[in-house]
């Protein structure tokens, strides 16, 4: 099975971060957070991926061309690029990475249209977004799509408030939360699966095909997109603060998506 990841986004709410990068090579205790994703996946045994590059792709391209060098001890004799002598093996060494540019401006359900090509002999594929961390366990999202037998699935969660859960009782405050779940409803936490035959009927070429607006919106309508509710940790880097949240999470060596 191949995992699609939608990397082309700018990621503006959280360019005083980095101004120079693509939000899926900002970095997560030392590694860009879509290294963190795919290792989410590699732990279910997905180790196919496509990565739908956008802006500055070029960038994400030339992290995984020198992934060996960046990653590795190695020795060069200076002259002569053919002998390199890496020390150790990478962990990674099994991972397949086809990097695919889907356009700078394109929106999601775009972007996804253009791999087409690449998920032509899958039976089902998983989609998710370049920026969300999980502790969930893939192979339980993909048993249930396929117990489901619609055309996709999407991963519900309950996001991580973004300010502290304050309960209280006749004015005086019961308990504080900083890094509470909220009592809302769920949302699409991305970490979906789908047919991929079925669901290219929902698809056309169109730069502005935005794959939650409308392509998603037409599976309710005709009973083919199951849900996945997942009570676990869940969290978007959208803003400075989800970052700083993430790296402080893996810093302290409680990262909850850290299931390899």
């Amino acid at each position: 099975m191949k995992a699609v990841i939608l990397c082309g986004g700018k990621g503006s709410r959280i360019r005083d971060i980095s101004e120079v990068l693509p939000k899926p090579m900002t970095s997560i205790g030392g590694k860009p957070i879509l290294w963190h994703i795919m290792k989410i996946y590699a732990s279910a045994g997905v180790t196919d991926f496509i990565l739908c590059l956008g802006y500055k792709g070029w960038m994400i391209k030339e992290y995984f061309l020198n992934y060996q060098t960046i990653n590795n001890d190695f020795t060069i004799e200076l002259g002569n690029n053919d002998e390199i002598q890496f020390h150790s093996k990478i962990e990674e060494s099994n991972w397949k990475v086809t990097l695919a540019d889907t356009g700078e401006e394109s929106m999601t359900g775009a972007r996804l249209w253009r791999v087409k090509k690449y998920l032509e002999n899958e039976k089902h594929f998983c989609l998710t977004y370049g920026d969300g961390l999980a502790g969930v366990n893939i192979k339980d999202i993909v048993d249930h799509h396929i117990k489901q037998g619609k055309t996709g699935t999407i991963t519900a969660v309950r996001p991580v408030s973004r300010f502290g859960e304050i309960v209280f009782e006749n004015n005086i405050a019961t308990s504080f939360n900083e890094k509470s779940q909220t009592g809302g409803g769920w949302i699409n936490g991305g970490f979906m699966v789908f047919d991929a035959k079925k669901i290219w009927d929902y698809l056309w070429a169109d730069d502005n095909l935005i794959f939650e607006r409308e392509p998603i919106p037409a599976m309710v309508k005709d009973k083919q997109l199951s849900v996945f509710p997942y009570e676990g940790f869940w969290l978007g880097m959208d803003t400075p603060r989800e970052y700083q949240i993430l790296n402080d999470m893996w810093n302290l060596g409680n990262a909850p998506w850290k299931i390899w």
